[in-house]
């Protein structure tokens, strides 16, 4: 399977998932999350993918910043609706990585486990791209992503009208491709610029 390396330079998100201990799934419930795996989850990397998956990785090394974070600990809040936007792909990247869904997700064992009823739409989240909150300890953190700081190369729009007509070449399509993720390979360099904590 061909694919950008830079994928493998990015760093996993470490968690613990008390479900997967119980199930034995992964020794004691602990697993990684790679950028590559979201990727696949999505079907492509783009802009908004790694976004996604930058302000997971912030939020959780702010919520859980000496021990793996918990998945099926954290609630997430989002200011758009579910259908505005880019906040569906935004909410399935972090739906994947930290269990928490609206009302799809799963309903538990006994009484724990639950995942669902953890992720919320139209919520005031003071300008805030996503706000994170522990359950078992209580704290947020607001994380703002924006990475209109990273613009793409100029021959890339020129090139996707091309390929949306049906008319680029082969060289001009690889082009583009490669121009597409070479942006998003410079958001992943530049994360102090594209997020921000609050």
């Amino acid at each position: 399977m061909s694919y950008p390396k830079f994928y493998d330079t990015i760093e996993t998100i470490k968690l613990k998932d008390p479900l997967a201990d119980l199930l034995a799934t992964f020794e004691n419930g602990e697993y990684e999350i790679s950028y590559q795996e979201v990727v696949k989850g999505a079907g492509h990397s783009c802009p908004t993918v790694a976004g996604a998956y930058l302000m997971t990785l912030v939020a959780l090394k702010e919520l859980y910043p000496s021990s793996r974070a918990i998945r099926g600990d954290i609630k997430v809040f989002f200011n758009e609706d579910i259908t505005e936007g880019v906040a569906g792909v935004i909410a399935n990247v972090i739906s994947y990585i930290t269990g928490a869904t609206d009302k799809s997700g799963f309903k538990g064992l006994g009484g724990k486990f639950a995942r669902h009823d953890l992720m919320f739409f139209n919520e005031d989240t003071n300008g805030a791209s996503a706000r994170f909150v522990s359950i078992s300890s209580g704290k947020s953190v607001d994380i703002v992503y924006d990475h209109s700081q990273i613009p793409g190369d100029a021959r890339m729009q020129p090139l996707m009208q091309k390929l949306m007509q049906g008319v680029a070449s082969k060289e001009e399509k690889e082009l583009f491709g490669s121009l597409w993720q070479e942006r998003v390979e410079n958001i992943f360099k530049n994360i102090d610029k594209v997020i921000k904590v609050r």
